[in-house]
């Protein structure tokens, strides 16, 4: 068989590709992939709305970026602000208002959030924003009111802590009351002036500045009549004439507190006022047995202020409704005139056994009673007049007066 001759069996043998340029066109191929990737997502344009206006954009490009790339659109940043409002850093609040397809984007959205084609962005001013701060919670003290009007004062209604949120700016160093998360509940001081409702006629006679050396003249009257009245005695007169400040409680008249000095309450502060009335009430209890809770203050001058400060000392504060002006010697007639003359059914007058010359209360004692009799009223002591009134809590009558622990003093 000749050399080179093909066997009419044997297959020729197959032709060896080049592997070089089979990579070469795969390489170029995912270039023009890559390429046709970075058109569609990084340098595609789409049609997106903002603020009505329509423009093309990159595909994808976040709400930050777009705000950056076109000035925020004319918005203005807001401001920083401290809790009391005050412009800490101007422009320092959010950059702007973002809605995009009727929705308000939040401000952490910005960098995250892409814009797509057929999007509506609305852009317009930022908002001014509060500095960090913290947030505590503070008692709000209740305030006082008055109710009414008459000559015995007590409190109807006992105060409550409210709660009031308060922030303190962390930059500022300012501290402000946000708001009031809880109410407070105010005191109510009611004012009333007894009237007894049984038909018949009361009045009550009162004393004040003693005990002095005219006290034991006006108990002999008194005990002669067969009456009770109702004596304000000064803590620092009832030290002194201890044994006449006894006499009053053991004889079944009513004794009270005209406070330790005379002092004008509305000129003192938290603590000399409360120091006013305790220490007389001290005074008066070592010397008689009874701690007194009623009170007459000098001059009657006991505002809602006093109140605020010095409610759960007391149980009530009583005026008058008759003034003798007996303080001014006015004689002995004028002095019974003043009282019978004025005279009606609950009235409380007012006399002294004390703080001066008190013969002329002395003299006209006996008339005033024997007149007052004689035009069908009993005399008794404020306590009754209160009891025989109705309307008084029993414990503001009885002296017993306990402010509630859930209670508070507005001051």
């Amino acid at each position: 068989m000749q050399a080179g001759y093909n066997h009419p069996y044997r297959k020729p043998p197959r032709r060896q590709g080049n592997p070089t340029a089979a990579l070469a066109l795969v390489a170029g191929l995912a270039v023009v992939l890559v390429a046709v990737g970075v058109w569609w997502f990084v340098l595609r344009t789409v049609p997106v709305t903002v603020n009505a206006q329509e423009l093309n954009v990159h595909e994808g490009v976040t709400v930050e970026q777009l705000l950056s790339d076109n000035d925020s659109f004319g918005a203005k940043p807001g401001n920083l602000l401290s809790v009391s409002e005050n412009v800490i850093t101007e422009g320092g609040g959010t950059p702007a208002t973002v809605v995009v397809n009727g929705e308000e984007l939040p401000v952490d959205q910005f960098a995250s959030r892409g814009v797509f084609s057929g999007d509506t962005l609305e852009v317009t001013d930022g908002v001014d924003t509060h500095e960090e701060h913290e947030v505590s919670t503070e008692v709000v003290a209740p305030s006082v009111e008055a109710n009414g009007t008459g000559a015995i004062q007590f409190v109807s209604q006992w105060g409550k802590a409210g709660e009031k949120e308060v922030w303190t700016g962390k930059t500022s160093g300012e501290k402000v009351d946000k708001k009031v998360t809880k109410e407070p509940q105010n005191m109510v001081v009611s004012y009333l002036n007894p009237k007894p409702q049984d038909g018949k006629k009361y009045m009550a006679l009162t004393f004040d500045d003693g005990p002095s050396e005219y006290t034991g003249k006006i108990l002999d009257i008194l005990k002669e009549k067969g009456v009770h009245a109702t004596f304000y005695n000064l803590g620092e007169n009832a030290e002194n004439y201890a044994k006449l400040c006894k006499r009053v409680a053991d004889e079944g008249h009513e004794l009270a507190s005209h406070t330790n000095q005379h002092m004008n309450l509305p000129e003192q502060d938290r603590d000399g006022l409360r120091s006013e009335i305790s220490s007389a009430a001290d005074r008066i209890e070592q010397a008689s047995g009874s701690r007194p809770q009623m009170i007459r203050a000098p001059y009657g001058a006991f505002t809602t202020t006093e109140w605020g400060r010095a409610g759960d000392l007391i149980s009530c504060n009583v005026l008058w409704n008759i003034d003798t002006l007996d303080w001014k010697r006015p004689g002995a007639d004028a002095i019974v005139n003043t009282v019978v003359g004025n005279a009606y059914n609950g009235a409380i007058a007012l006399m002294h056994d004390g703080g001066g010359n008190r013969s002329q209360d002395v003299e006209a004692l006996p008339q005033i009673i024997d007149q007052l009799k004689e035009a069908g009223y009993q005399l008794v002591t404020v306590g009754e007049l209160m009891k025989l009134d109705g309307r008084f809590p029993e414990e503001v009558v009885e002296g017993k007066v306990s402010m509630p622990e859930d209670a508070v003093l507005p001051e």
